[in-house]
């Protein structure tokens, strides 16, 4: 995708590497690193007279005990630490900046599509975190990949996902990443124009197969809106070759068959609460053929 020099979102909040790092932990709360406090929390005189002995022993015999803790690894020079590390952080930033240019790309197009209904467009807000983040929906890991809460109506992603993307799940590109961000941000549409909300009571009622069905239809219908974005960005003339088999790919690669079998070797159809691959790679490709809502009303014609 033709992004570099394009306009970037302002709509972004960046807590990466904000808080502190939790795991595996749900609403109720979760795991995190002691930090040692009250009672005990502190080193004795004696102690850290000890440790600073210890030091210059080991500063004698040439080995810095201080360059090992922070490094973490032996036979790296400083310099080539810190490049390590630069390197690291230029990658990070590129990414970041490529999304905030993505998320600037769908407030264009669905501006301009909800204008041309007669109605106001609220752009949402994307959050960069990093391990673990606390929404409006309740506390979530990066395990469980990214997400929109429509309580707050912010997207929010863990940019480590795009390498479980790519190396895991085989779907690597740049415009695979952008149909994950236009993926949510179809869920933030859904939100402007009722249909989370409906969907919302409507499952509270319901059996779990049936809860599951129409979780089916409401991720599709997002698949659907991504492509329309996909449409548009196509028509401006910023689609490289490969990128729409990219999109495609990634939707492929995380329908709920595909990664029922990848993960337990067998699959539940009755459990699908996102789509099949085909279903999935279906309905983005019907979005980015019409660039029209009417052509992604799920709900009301089979998947």
């Amino acid at each position: 995708m033709e992004w570099k020099g394009r306009r970037q979102s302002s709509n972004v909040e960046d807590q990466s590497g904000s808080g502190p790092v939790r795991g595996g932990f749900g609403r109720g709360g979760g795991f995190r690193i002691p930090m040692g406090s009250g009672r005990g929390g502190g080193l004795s005189i004696g102690t850290i007279i000890f440790l600073v002995v210890i030091y210059l022993i080991f500063k004698a015999m040439g080995i810095d005990l201080l360059q090992v803790l922070d490094g973490g690894q032996t036979g790296q020079s400083g310099y080539e630490q810190s490049q390590g590390s630069t390197q690291g952080t230029a990658e990070q930033e590129e990414t970041k900046a490529f999304i905030r240019t993505v998320l600037a790309e769908t407030e264009d197009t669905w501006n301009g599509i909800f204008q041309a209904n007669g109605k106001t467009y609220r752009e949402p807000t994307l959050v960069f975190y990093t391990g673990g983040v606390e929404s409006a929906c309740g506390q979530a890991s990066s395990a469980s990949g990214p997400f929109y809460c429509p309580g707050d109506q912010k997207v929010y992603l863990d940019t480590s996902f795009f390498d479980e993307l790519s190396q895991r799940f085989q779907a690597s590109g740049d415009f695979a990443q952008a149909y994950v961000v236009a993926h949510e941000v179809g869920h933030h549409v859904q939100n402007l124009l009722g249909t989370l909300p409906q969907v919302n009571e409507q499952r509270q009622g319901m059996d779990e197969a049936s809860s599951n069905e129409l979780s089916v239809r409401t991720e599709l219908q997002a698949d659907c809106y991504a492509g329309i974005w996909g449409k548009y960005t196509q028509q401006k003339g910023l689609l490289e070759q490969g990128d729409l088999e990219e999109a495609l790919n990634a939707a492929t690669q995380i329908g709920d068959d595909t990664l029922q079998k990848r993960t337990q070797g067998y699959v539940v159809p009755e459990s699908f609460n996102h789509g099949t691959s085909q279903q999935r790679a279906t309905w983005f490709k019907r979005g980015f053929d019409s660039g029209q809502l009417q052509a992604c009303d799920t709900f009301n014609n089979p998947v």
